[in-house]
């Protein structure tokens, strides 16, 4: 194996020619200000993956992280994974024979930038997943939805589409791509905080054939996915398609999505909101979540009503039950003034 110094110092020197190993090795990509952007580090088209190309305070360029799956390295890593090479002295030695060329063909890095590459799971990250990610109508994440029944898709543009977003194993298996739904989420003043993934079947049927089809990345407690924009009332629930099927029948009902029962019972609560609907799993974890932000919500001074579904949740009430069925179900659960103002109006 190369001496660790002499590993540094390759990486090192090919930093300094950040821009020429990109455009060399990873053609598929594109420079985007202080970024080269591509795909990921084999070279396939996208964006998930910048790598920094000129020298910061905080580090070197030749530095690259991928947004979509946490993976990171040096320019030495780039020209492994891109040629596919699996000896080090290959990589070491094509590194070497790269710099040989003429300096003509190696303009060099001599600027400065702050830019960072963003770190593995934070809200940077999740904010650069969604900016590559693009609109649902149309797409795979349409699909899916539909065929849980949600047809209901206006004011979801907190949702959308990657149809290439990397999966990482929890046993750290091989990574590979799925199709994914993301999903932004947001705190109370509408900024980005973090990000969830759904992997999808490549038809959109369900979800992917993953060990865990659910992730999610960035600063996720008190914040939520939102649909709508919530002023006296809202409602608010674990699962986004959960959320998403009860908004099929209140459709003009602010709602919010908190990702997970313990996320659902710290949620931060509008300046503006008078009640809130707790959107109820029958399970524990959602019987605790609702009890917690029952207690919350009065402690606020916000009146708090539980809307229970007929079975384990209002998705399934949904497919299984029907829309007409799920609305007369949640009619008499709603405040009278409500029920007029909602589901009088979607009916």
């Amino acid at each position: 194996m190369m001496p660790r110094h002499d590993a540094s110092d390759l990486a090192h020197r090919l930093g300094g020619y950040a821009e020429a190993v990109c455009r060399h090795y990873l053609s598929n990509g594109r420079r985007q200000g202080n970024y080269w952007t591509v795909g990921d580090a084999r070279n396939a088209p996208g964006r998930s993956m910048f790598v920094r190309l000129k020298a910061s305070p905080k580090g070197p360029p030749g530095k690259w992280t991928d947004a979509a799956t946490g993976e990171h390295g040096d320019l030495l890593d780039v020209i492994r994974e891109s040629l596919g090479l699996v000896d080090f002295k290959d990589v070491a030695d094509e590194a070497r024979s790269f710099l040989a060329m003429p300096l003509s063909n190696l303009p060099r890095t001599t600027d400065h930038s702050k830019s960072l590459p963003a770190s593995v799971g934070s809200p940077e990250a999740a904010r650069r997943l969604v900016a590559m990610s693009k609109p649902i109508i149309g797409t795979l994440v349409e699909t899916y939805l539909r065929g849980r029944g949600i047809t209901t898709l206006h004011g979801t543009g907190s949702l959308r589409f990657h149809p290439r977003c990397y999966y990482r194993p929890d046993d750290c298996g091989p990574t590979e791509t799925c199709p994914a739904m993301i999903a932004s989420v947001t705190d109370l003043d509408d900024r980005l905080t973090g990000a969830h993934r759904t992997w999808l079947a490549p038809d959109g049927s369900g979800k992917a054939a993953v060990d865990t089809p659910r992730r999610a990345m960035g600063d996720l407690l008190g914040h939520a996915v939102r649909f709508g924009v919530p002023n006296s009332v809202m409602a608010a629930g674990e699962g986004i398609e959960t959320t998403l099927s009860l908004r099929c029948a209140l459709p003009d009902m602010a709602m919010a999505a908190a990702l997970s029962a313990a996320h659902l019972a710290a949620i931060l609560f509008p300046p503006t909101l008078h009640r809130l609907y707790v959107i109820r799993d029958n399970d524990p974890a959602g019987d605790g979540a609702r009890d917690s932000l029952i207690e919350r919500a009065a402690e606020a001074g916000i009146e708090a009503i539980v809307l229970s579904p007929a079975m384990e949740d209002f998705n399934d009430d949904l497919r299984c039950l029907g829309l007409d069925a799920m609305r007369a179900s949640i009619s008499d659960q709603l405040m009278r003034g409500d029920r007029f103002r909602y589901l009088t109006r979607a009916a």
